[in-house]
């Protein structure tokens, strides 16, 4: 394995791929050529060469109310368990969704919707939620850790703020293990139980698996009264803000995208080499990936895109990209450039994008329809995380 570059001054000259330059060659200088021609070429090369397709829709899809708590978080909120249940060619896939909504309110709500590592009953200091999140052998992850993962999530402070939360444990969609014939468990074995393992890979992901269970929970609380499905916001941590970023490049019903440290494949700079690299990536996680990023394992210089593609997909939506000042694994200098660059793209809106070409200081919030912050610590999203994230929903969403 290539040894781990954490020295700026060993970061490669390099030319980012340009967003506004068309497969043709023409120039792209309009809002309209950019939805029209340019966004779905990028979308297309990241399918191709990185996250693969989205499952197709189930022939039929239910969900069932499993539980209801109307004096959640003290009197405070509504929490409901439920489930949804997937069917296609003569096969099911479930997962249970915990949703908290905000009690007393005179309308509909915005919602955040993010998927967590561990199980619903890990997110919450509740201690009556129903345990998920299970592996390829059925069984739960972390049957022990219950409300460890609080400080992630902050249900309290969210329903403070006036928003709804939704969250599922993405083992239950695609368990999160490498091994090939893993996705057989997953939502893909719906659609695709008859291809081999290499067949699969050359074109599913559990990352892409991971988006279209974003946009099935979506689809499930559009009928829930309290909820304002119009104004849903999608967020992710680590290798699920990678994820996020895809569910909101696929699914435009996500009105905010968050992305909290993403890293390498994510909102990072490919061609930096700076921290994480798709050496590592493919090594340690091929199955988030399809096998043709394979080919540029040391070749970044040779990749047909870099990552202020996937984040100007979102455009002219709200994005932020938050970072961590110990977490030069995920490169922050690489997010923040990631977000800068893809700036252009909002510009064809007439809207400013991120509002600075200079990375801020720690513990700054830089705001704008692409915002970006470096919080003082660790890789972990945490209360100042979220409250950037309120407050950008707050002036763009609400």
């Amino acid at each position: 394995m290539t040894p781990t570059n954490y020295d700026e001054s060993k970061v490669p000259a390099y030319t980012l791929p340009p967003l506004l330059i068309a497969e043709d060659g023409s120039k792209i200088t309009t809002a309209f050529e950019w939805v029209q021609k340019r966004r779905p070429q990028i979308l297309n090369t990241l399918k191709k060469e990185l996250f693969g397709e989205l499952p197709p829709r189930p022939e039929t899809f239910t969900k069932e109310v499993v539980s209801v708590k109307e004096d959640a978080l003290n009197n405070t909120a509504i929490r409901k368990e439920i489930k949804l249940t997937f069917t296609n060619n003569g096969k099911s896939h479930s997962f249970l969704m915990l949703l908290y909504i905000p009690k007393n309110v005179s309308g509909p709500v915005p919602v955040y919707l993010g998927l967590n590592f561990k199980g619903n009953h890990v997110t919450t200091l509740e201690t009556d939620v129903i345990p998920t999140g299970r592996n390829t052998a059925g069984e739960l992850v972390e049957p022990d850790a219950a409300g460890e993962q609080d400080r992630r999530w902050i249900f309290a402070d969210t329903i403070k703020r006036g928003y709804a939360s939704a969250t599922a444990c993405y083992h239950d969609i695609y368990p999160d293990d490498k091994e090939a014939d893993s996705w057989r468990k997953s939502v893909y074995n719906l659609f695709f139980s008859e291809e081999t393992d290499e067949q699969f890979h050359t074109h599913g992901t559990a990352i892409s698996g991971w988006a279209w269970g974003l946009s099935r929970m979506l689809d499930a609380l559009e009928n829930e009264p309290l909820v304002d499905t119009k104004k849903a916001m999608v967020h992710g941590h680590s290798r699920l803000g990678k994820t996020s970023l895809w569910a909101g490049a696929n699914d435009p019903r996500f009105r905010f995208v968050v992305s909290n440290d993403s890293g390498c494949n994510g909102a990072a700079i490919h061609r930096r080499v700076f921290g994480e690299t798709i050496e590592v990536m493919v090594h340690y996680f091929p199955h988030w990936f399809v096998t043709s990023l394979n080919k540029y394992v040391c070749k970044e210089p040779e990749l047909p895109f870099d990552q202020h593609w996937l984040v100007a997909l979102s455009a002219p939506r709200p994005v932020c990209i938050a970072s961590a000042s110990e977490d030069l694994w995920a490169d922050p200098k690489g997010e923040f450039l990631s977000g800068y660059h893809a700036s252009e793209v909002y510009r064809l809106f007439g809207a400013q994008g991120m509002p600075t070409d200079t990375m801020p200081e720690a513990d700054q919030y830089v705001t704008g329809e692409v915002s970006y912050h470096l919080r003082t610590g660790k890789h972990d999203q945490v209360l100042f995380d979220w409250i950037h994230y309120f407050d950008i929903a707050d002036k763009f969403i609400r």
